[in-house]
């Protein structure tokens, strides 16, 4: 029994959404990443998926990725992206399989720890950042909160937490309010994705900031295979 990470499906089983944009390694990437898990995980294994799971706008539209997952050995833990249009209804996803939980102001368990999260927003130290994206970012940490406050008034100390964005631009060592409030509750790994080609020129796999470890686990960067994160 293991924990391993991996973000950003990009699933279009129902239409037609090429990403090669982002490289030729993106060619039939679903396939890669199917023969790649299915070579790693087993049944007694997690996953966390860090957001972008399917391109589909609408739930009927997203079920076909849904269930190509569900077919995938393990159990699957879910953040939302900033693409997961399908997601709506936190309840009906939660009760479509007993192998995927999604996160929604909510946390899962893995063993010992807590496994928290949101989908997370651009941060504020870009320059493009916007007062419509200051709404956003208030409001993931709300949802972030409300996540981690459930984990520790359920009694877990050891917490994992689940972005889709990157919770930092470069430069780590600025602060900011998502940042801050991850250190608050000593959270011990953070797991994001989001970023994709070119993007990812500057990132480092693993980035560890007072205590907690940082992991980028988009496909293109972890070569469409899941990263173990624990035993």
């Amino acid at each position: 029994m293991s924990l391993y990470a991996i973000a950003d499906f990009h699933l279009a089983l129902s239409g037609d959404k090429p990403m090669d944009i982002f490289g030729d390694n993106w060619i039939n990437h679903h396939e890669k990443i199917k023969n790649n898990w299915i070579n790693i995980i087993t049944k007694e294994d997690t996953v966390l998926v860090a957001g972008d799971i399917s391109w589909s706008m609408h739930m009927d539209e997203g079920m076909k990725d849904l269930e190509w997952i569900h077919k995938l050995p393990g159990t699957k833990i879910f953040v939302k992206g900033n693409h997961d249009y399908f997601w709506t209804s936190i309840t009906k996803l939660n009760n479509l399989y007993d192998d995927m939980k999604f996160i929604q102001n909510n946390f899962f368990t893995y063993k010992d720890y807590a496994i928290c999260g949101t989908r997370g927003w651009v941060s504020p130290e870009y320059e493009s950042f916007k007062v419509h994206d200051e709404k956003i970012y208030k409001r993931e940490l709300i949802r972030l909160r409300l996540s981690l406050d459930s984990a520790i008034k359920s009694g877990y100390t050891n917490i994992i937490v689940m972005l889709h964005y990157p919770p930092f631009v470069e430069d780590i060592t600025k602060n900011n309010e998502l940042v801050d409030l991850i250190e608050e509750y000593r959270v011990k790994k953070v797991i994001y994705g989001h970023l994709h080609g070119p993007a990812l020129q500057k990132i480092k796999a693993l980035v560890i900031r007072n205590e907690v470890e940082y992991i980028i686990t988009s496909c293109d960067y972890i070569n469409f295979t899941p990263i173990k994160i624990m035993n």
